[in-house]
């Protein structure tokens, strides 16, 4: 089994790309539209899993454990193909899916093209209580200290209440500080913002812009 792959991206397009490796030219289907878009020349490394059907075998990528391992239950659930299964995961972060699992929320799934009603109530029965311990890849400030945690829940709030997504505000503000920002309010929300601003993944300016 194929489990990760790393090269040259050759070429790509929404929803694929071709990575380069050792003078072949490995095609891997990603996510497509809520991570940006690989790109010729840059370098990338994924997770994979490799699909075997009886005419064909198709190596799917993620960037994080948490995308690959959403993806092998999502596939585990009766009605979802991988490529329904990599549609979910194009529109909804691990966290976002975890969350609506947890709240029996089926509608986020309902958006995904190729869910319909039936198969989004399904996707949350069969997941339910199936991602509760999964490291779903979303930096974290524990382990910071109480201060900068409370600074960092307060400047999520912020960016949040300035019109970001509540997923992309933490992902800012967990980056901010990982690369070394002030633990102040003023400061750590401005080096998130920048972030934010210069199209962070996952970031709405990333995606098409505010």
């Amino acid at each position: 089994m194929i489990a990760s792959i790393r090269g040259p991206v050759l070429a790509s397009g929404a929803g694929w790309a071709v990575i380069g490796l050792g003078g072949l030219g490995m095609r891997v289907e990603v996510p497509s539209g809520r991570v940006p878009q690989p790109q010729p020349g840059e370098d990338l490394a994924l997770l994979t899993s490799l699909v075997v059907r009886e005419d064909s075998l198709t190596l799917f990528g993620f960037h994080s454990e948490a995308e690959l391992e959403v993806f092998g239950h999502l596939i585990a659930v009766s009605g979802v193909g991988p490529r329904s299964a990599l549609g979910v995961l194009s529109a909804l972060a691990p966290a976002e899916i975890a969350e609506a699992v947890a709240s029996e929320d089926e509608r986020p799934f309902r958006k995904v093209s190729g869910i319909g009603p039936k198969t989004a109530k399904l996707i949350v029965v069969s997941l339910a209580g199936k991602l509760a311990s999964l490291e779903l890849g979303e930096p974290s400030v524990a382990g910071r200290g109480p201060a900068a945690a409370s600074v960092a829940d307060a400047v999520a709030d912020g960016l949040v209440g300035l019109g970001w997504g509540a997923a992309d505000a933490q992902l800012a503000v967990a980056d901010a500080l990982d690369a070394g920002a002030p633990e102040s309010n003023a400061e750590l929300l401005r080096a998130a913002l920048a972030l934010l601003q210069a199209g962070r993944p996952g970031s709405r300016t990333a995606g098409g812009g505010r």
